[in-house]
């Protein structure tokens, strides 16, 4: 039971955020001025590969990449306890 809680949560998690990405691309269409910025994170094997539209996105997926690091880490080691 509880299981399936977590489950229906995360699922209405992702389906909300979804809805925020596609409620604010229709917002930044309809004002007109839209500067869009872009990155992302390629994985081959344990090397990451960063990239990004400008210095401010880049930093944000070193970010995400630090922070999947460390999540792995802590399920490693919870695993171990």
């Amino acid at each position: 039971m509880k299981g399936e809680l977590l489950v229906l949560m995360g699922m209405g998690l992702i389906f909300i955020g979804f809805m925020l990405i596609f409620l604010g691309t229709l917002m930044s269409a309809s004002s007109g001025e839209a500067n869009v910025e872009s990155g992302g994170v390629i994985m081959i094997g344990p090397i990451p590969i960063v990239f990004g539209t400008n210095r401010g996105v880049t930093l944000a997926m070193i970010l995400a990449v630090l922070l999947m690091v460390l999540w792995i880490v802590g399920a490693l080691l919870s695993r171990r306890v």
